[in-house]
């Protein structure tokens, strides 16, 4: 009767330890999460990231751990899905922006109007920063006094101007198109060009105008005018940090001393300092932080290039090793595929090649809803890119092996695998290491687009050089890239001597006629 009893209570037991698991995990996660760092992001232009900068600055200041992904690609639908899927938990957004592009309804004027329809989707937002940094067109003051314009209703005067706007502006709800029917512009279609560069374009002469944002540094430098937007076209911007509803108090109460601390000047100042004076935005942070707000925790890491280097290389190199592994898996048996099926063949390379023409940037952003922002997107794109040199130098190998050898292995009674082990794969071994070759160093020189969607490399301070127009910053990123291509050939080379028998090297460098 006691076993009974024994066997009666051991149910309940290994219940009870069952729930006690059960908690000890449910308390587990409840700290892990609320250990999780707060990820901040920002869009590619300079005040953006010196607002990101700002954000994450105060939060490690008021003891609330936060990681920055910086200069995110893709414009501001790319920050937008992030956040709401929650690869990010926070960045620097504009009324505007959330009214006309993000939530398509002109009467959400305010913020507490944004912030209500907000709510649903399960986001938050702040209080405005201080500043407006609306949309202008501006272009050279010699030039405006030239032809008398002051207003954007003056262009309708001048049919033959120039127009250079950002891909953006192009793009927006908000931007050309509106812009163009609400003035009846007579202008012909614009170029589009990066932001940063247009102020260099305007300047030489190459267009005549260019969109601005108010608080830009360039409009003083390069002496522009910024024409009076006399039919109220463009809305306010007003600058606020746009959130996850889930955003712990603490983060919260964090980024609240931010509120309405920001003037017009200030920011202008700022943009000043990171964008035509080349300091890097976090030190541009820091002494605002200190100066304004008195938050003296929240200096700058000291400049460490040495160390900078060694982890864009790493990752760099984790970059095109998984997709170069992971495509080597792929491709060889399908290049092996290819060369016993010709019909089947045509059509792999076939599709390979249509892959292979696909821009990298235009893959990178399809690729963003789909896997997300990191280095995940990355990785796949750059498999994708290896598949055809590899498949293609496979099933050519394969396919120029005499078949006089053939025939010699089937007579010797091997098997198809110990056919393809033994002799096919050693002789069309030079075809399939050049194909590897070739995906390796395409990888290294595409996995620089990597940055744009937050996956590192040496793709940062390319990027980041990019927007502040700094050749060493950009050199930065662009040597490190290019020694690495050549290392990498020079690797394969040797690994070419120490894998292919010397005989084959020799046929496959004879001039035909003696082979």
């Amino acid at each position: 009767m006691r076993a009974a009893a024994r066997a009666r209570r051991t149910p309940s037991a290994g219940r009870a330890l069952a729930a006690l698991l059960a908690l000890v995990a449910l308390v587990a996660a409840a700290g892990s999460a609320a250990a999780a760092p707060i990820r901040v992001g920002s869009k590619r232009d300079t005040e953006s990231v010196i607002l990101g900068e700002l954000c994450a600055a105060l939060l490690r200041a008021s003891g609330v751990e936060a990681v920055y992904r910086r200069d995110l690609s893709g414009g501001t639908q790319v920050l937008w899905r992030a956040l709401q899927e929650g690869e990010i938990d926070l960045y620097p957004e504009y009324t505007g922006t959330l009214s006309r592009d993000l939530l398509k309804d002109e009467r959400l004027t305010t913020a507490a109007a944004l912030r209500q329809r907000l709510a649903p989707l399960g986001l938050g937002l702040g209080e405005p920063l201080g500043f407006d940094n609306s949309y202008g067109l501006g272009l050279r003051d010699d030039r405006a006094r030239e032809l008398g314009a002051a207003r954007i209703s003056d262009l309708k005067r001048h049919p033959d101007l120039r127009l250079g706007f950002s891909h953006e502006f192009l793009d927006r709800p908000e931007g050309f198109s509106g812009l163009r029917r609400r003035y009846d512009l007579p202008q012909g279609p614009p170029a589009g060009i990066e932001h940063e560069l247009a102020y260099r374009a305007v300047a030489e002469g190459k267009v005549d105008v260019i969109d601005v944002y108010t608080t830009d540094a360039e409009i003083d430098y390069y002496h522009l005018r910024v024409l009076e937007d006399d039919l109220g076209y463009f809305p306010d911007y007003e600058a606020l940090v746009l959130h996850r509803a889930s955003l712990p108090e603490p983060a919260l109460a964090a980024l609240r001393r931010l509120e309405g601390r920001v003037s017009r000047e200030a920011m202008m100042r700022l943009n000043r300092r990171a964008k035509l004076d080349k300091e890097p935005e976090d030190q541009v942070a820091a002494s605002f932080l200190r100066e304004e707000l008195g938050v003296a925790s929240a200096g700058a890491a000291p400049a460490d290039r040495p160390g900078d280097i060694a982890r864009r290389t790493a990752e760099h190199l984790t970059l095109v090793a998984v997709s170069l592994f992971l495509a080597v898996l792929v491709a060889l048996p399908l290049g092996v595929l290819a060369a016993r099926r010709p019909r089947f063949g045509q059509g792999a390379l076939g599709v390979l090649g249509v892959i292979q023409t696909i821009p990298s940037l235009a893959l990178l952003v399809f690729l963003l809803p789909l896997l997300g922002i990191g280095a995940t997107p990355a990785i796949v794109a750059l498999f994708l890119y290896s598949l055809l040199p590899i498949v293609r130098g496979t099933a050519t190998g394969l396919s120029e092996i005499p078949p006089a050898l053939r025939e010699s292995a089937e007579a010797l009674g091997l098997s198809p695998w110990a056919q393809l082990r033994r002799v096919e794969l050693p002789l069309a071994a030079r075809s399939i290491l050049s194909g590897i070759k070739t995906a390796a160093v395409i990888n290294v020189g595409t996995a620089t687009l990597g940055a744009l969607i937050g996956a590192g490399g040496y793709g940062q301070p390319i990027l980041v050089g990019i927007r502040r127009d700094d050749i060493e910053t950009i050199l930065e990123g662009a040597v490190p890239a290019a020694a690495l291509a050549i290392l990498v050939q020079g690797l394969f080379e040797l690994l070419e001597r120490a894998v292919v028998p010397r005989g084959l090297r020799q046929a496959a460098g004879a001039p035909s006629s003696l082979r």
